[in-house]
């Protein structure tokens, strides 16, 4: 990997740990925020889309669009598999799961789809940062979670932890299948069709507004609440949530996507040195770990 895609991923890590950290500080993270920080997006980004597509969309054809489309699709079915794992398990199952295997997936598959050569060494970097990236999404709770539901004291109670952590497995490793197949979609869509990462970034966004709005819409109350209480977070993440993948996706343009991939997850180890992930401020020792499993990884990316 260049120095130039190492740096690009890095300020795209920082930026996706930021945006991450404005979200849980907000209290947002329904359907709601979701909603407005699309349509933030939709108008902040308007004018960079335009730009872009009057230099590219005129030369379109079907295969253009439609790698587009399926663009889009694999990131609203991406979301909503994870708000849906999130309702039926535990955000300590479904959230490791999924972003620990999307990226190996991603590696995988651009070896196998792409065409790429994975080194030994780079091979190595990205299990070791899926390994850091499990440990710090509190991946080690789920081991817990697989040996203790033995010791709960009823057998209805045993059953119904047992089936709330598998629907959260299946879940979790679902929305890591989608991680892996819109990453895959959108290097092909770059590195080569050649399709601005503006526009691979803002249709995919802007998408989720017709899939959002109907079932957010019923409760116009609600709606309005949110809109009071979170229109700075959302607008806020609307303008550093598409940078953060946007920059990704140039960096895609650079270097091969089974380094990229996993080295984007490096915004785990910023999210540490915040003051903690999206599952709170515990395990730290694991945390650590984490996060010097991500940074070895990382550097054996670069370098392989």
């Amino acid at each position: 990997m260049s120095l130039l895609a190492l740096a690009l991923v890095l300020a795209a890590a920082l930026c996706h740990a930021t945006w991450n950290l404005i979200a849980k500080r907000s209290g947002g993270g329904g359907n709601e925020f979701v909603l407005l920080s699309a349509t933030w997006v939709g108008i902040v980004w308007a004018p960079a889309a335009v730009w872009a597509g009057l230099r590219g969309v005129s030369g379109w054809g079907a295969w253009e669009w439609g790698v587009l489309a399926a663009s889009a699709l694999l990131h609203v079915l991406y979301f909503r598999c994870l708000l849906h794992g999130y309702a039926v398990s535990d955000l300590t199952v479904v959230y490791p799961l999924a972003r620990g295997s999307g990226p190996l997936l991603s590696s995988v598959a651009a070896v196998f789809v792409l065409g790429e050569r994975l080194s030994l060494l780079g091979g190595a970097g990205a299990l070791s940062v899926v390994l850091g990236v499990f440990l710090i999404a509190g991946g080690p709770s789920v081991v817990r979670q697989l040996t203790g539901i033995d010791a709960l004291p009823t057998c209805e109670l045993r059953l119904k932890a047992r089936h709330r952590l598998h629907l959260g497995l299946i879940w979790g490793g679902l929305t890591g299948v989608f991680i892996a197949s819109y990453t895959v979609v959108d290097a092909y869509a770059v590195k080569t069709m050649l399709i601005s990462p503006i526009l691979v970034d803002y249709v995919g966004n802007v998408l989720r507004i017709p899939v959002l709005a109907p079932l957010v819409l019923r409760n116009p109350e609600r709606m309005a609440a949110a809109w009071r209480s979170h229109w700075k977070a959302a607008l806020a993440i609307a303008v550093i949530g598409p940078t953060s993948y946007i920059t990704v996706l140039f960096a895609m343009k650079l270097a091969p996507l089974s380094h990229v991939a996993p080295a984007r997850e490096v915004s785990m180890l910023f999210a540490a040195l915040f003051g903690g992930s999206l599952l709170g401020e515990g395990a730290r020792r694991s945390r650590i770990l984490g996060a010097v499993a991500i940074a070895i990884g990382v550097m054996a990316l670069a370098l392989g």
